[in-house]
């Protein structure tokens, strides 16, 4: 008989976005399909609500900051335009508060940019997120990397590729400072005889002074159910997987071949060993698309069918934009 003290937990993770067409550009037009109503908070509560009922671990919403627009491009948006890909795309955070009030255990797992958000912020957006999900609040990092993201945040072009993640180690070192650094545990009495709402003896500012930022603090919120939220981390690169061994918690893998997950896996394992971390405590999530049905023959019929409403010029486009990266 197995060792169930040495089994790994299967994680069950949602992977959705704010928008119409996530991965598989034209499925939307599907008529089952119902991602056109992501608009609806209705939508999004029933989905929360049908993923904790169905003991999800968490909903990992991603996120972009540009169109793709490099297909047949540059700066051609009319394939994802038509095709729904990924466009139009709502800001995820919003939907947090309300799936959090009707579910009881889900995670949220928000993606934002180191590269385009203010730290000081963000900080406190997702402290406040924290705050009204009872603490299941979890932070996809990502450092953005589309040209379209770039240009419309005021870039004539896009930060170096590793100079991002240079960025995002002392962002990193800001906000942890703003969430574990700024308040005492004990700073908030809410006292009501005394008049005193925050015992100022227990709040501190940072003063951080670096490179790219200048944040004297302290945190504008006070300490959120898990001060730092749940860190997810999705890079591959090799400076993704190094700021993913020192930052991530969870780290999402894309469905390669399980080689390729492998030399991925140990490598952000080994730079987690190197920071002084144990390498097991990091969870790794492997993205796979699922199609359910009774038989593997009604399994295969129902992908025949859905492969009937791949938008090839959607596909393109954001095939275009992450081969180009």
């Amino acid at each position: 008989m197995a060792d169930n003290h040495n089994r790994k937990q299967f994680i069950l993770n949602a992977f959705v976005m704010n928008t119409p067409g996530l991965l598989s550009a034209g499925l939307w037009k599907h008529p089952s399909n119902k991602t056109d109503q992501y608009k609806k908070l209705s939508f999004w509560t029933d989905l929360a609500q049908l993923l904790d009922r169905a003991g999800f671990h968490a909903m990992f919403i991603a996120d972009t900051l540009g169109p793709y627009d490099v297909y047949k491009g540059p700066g051609n948006v009319v394939p994802a335009l038509a095709s729904g890909a990924q466009f139009p795309v709502n800001d995820p955070l919003y939907l947090v508060p309300a799936m959090a009030a009707v579910t009881k255990n889900l995670i949220f797992g928000v993606t934002a940019s180191v590269t385009y958000e203010k730290p000081y912020s963000l900080a406190r957006r997702l402290s406040t997120a924290d705050h009204l999900s009872d603490g299941r609040l979890a932070w996809n990092i990502v450092t953005s990397y589309l040209d379209s993201a770039a240009r419309n945040h005021g870039l004539k072009e896009q930060i170096p590729h590793d100079e991002r993640y240079t960025i995002a180690h002392e962002y990193m070192e800001v906000l942890y400072k703003l969430w574990e650094g700024s308040f005492r545990d004990d700073a908030v009495v809410n006292d009501r005889e005394r008049g005193v709402y925050i015992d100022s003896d227990g709040v501190r500012p940072i003063n951080h002074q670096g490179k790219y930022f200048e944040v004297p603090g302290p945190h504008f919120c006070e300490p959120s159910p898990q001060r730092t939220p749940f860190l997810f981390q999705a890079g591959v690169s090799e400076a993704g997987n190094a700021f993913g061994g020192k930052h991530g918690e969870a780290i999402f893998v894309g469905g390669q071949a399980p080689e390729g997950v492998r030399a991925t896996v140990d490598n952000i394992k080994k730079v987690a060993m190197d920071e002084g971390r144990d390498s097991n405590h990091i969870k790794v999530i492997v993205g796979i698309n699922v199609i359910v049905a009774a038989t593997d023959e009604e399994a295969q019929a129902k992908r025949e069918e859905y492969v009937k409403y791949v938008d090839e010029e959607g596909a393109g486009g954001s095939t275009e934009s992450n081969r180009t990266v």
